[in-house]
């Protein structure tokens, strides 16, 4: 048999070749303050608003950019915490906002004030319309890349995971993050974080509800 490759059936190139594969890592403290300083700098305001939204919310790229100003804010006030309802599980799931993140996202009202959109980040297309999740996802390759790191190797999920993922490190708490995330199976929140089975479950047990 012939090493050569068949010149009729050439062979093919895997889809995920030089593709990093797997779940997305979550950022590191020091990646987020690098990021913001990064958006700081720039005056990034939109960015940065949802930027820091992202860390603590923990929503969904398709929910995130589907959050309404009534959903976080009250007579122009941004509030401590809020509630969004997910698309995926048709269930609420509420987070709080940092006093970095009411801060930034009260930044960006005042700058989008001229025309008040129903959408916290609207479209630049669509004016009724609101941010669509491949921005968001191409804004997270860009934020990645301003600090030196692979955007390949991160994506949307990345700060989705993020918050939970410190959380899990410093409390051990498996059911506050299952809450945190909306999840309904702890397992999901077992495999979303990539923790091992058996210590999940030894949480889980030590855990009350």
């Amino acid at each position: 048999m012939s090493d050569h490759p068949n010149p009729i059936f050439p062979r093919k190139i895997p889809w995920n070749k030089a593709r990093f594969t797997g779940p997305k890592p979550p950022l590191k403290p020091k990646q987020i303050w690098a990021i913001r300083v990064r958006l700081q700098m720039a005056k990034r305001t939109r960015d940065l608003a949802l930027f820091d939204l992202a860390i603590d919310s923990k929503l969904r790229g398709c929910d995130l950019v589907r959050v309404k100003i009534i959903d976080i804010a009250l007579n122009g006030a941004v509030q401590n915490r809020a509630t969004v309802v997910q698309r995926k599980t048709g269930r609420p799931v509420q987070f709080e906002l940092t006093e970095q993140t009411r801060s930034s996202v009260h930044a960006w009202l005042q700058v989008s004030s001229n025309r008040p959109p129903q959408h916290l980040f609207p479209s630049r297309v669509n004016h009724s319309g609101h941010l669509g999740t491949r921005q968001y996802s191409r804004l997270v390759d860009h934020w990645t890349s301003l600090i030196g790191l692979d955007p390949c190797a991160y994506g949307t999920h990345s700060l989705r995971r993020t918050k939970p993922s410190l959380i899990y490190k410093r409390t051990g708490n498996l059911r506050a993050v299952q809450i945190l995330l909306g999840h309904t199976k702890l397992e999901s929140t077992v495999r979303y974080l990539g923790i091992e089975v058996d210590d999940a479950v030894t949480i889980s047990e030590q855990t009350e509800i």
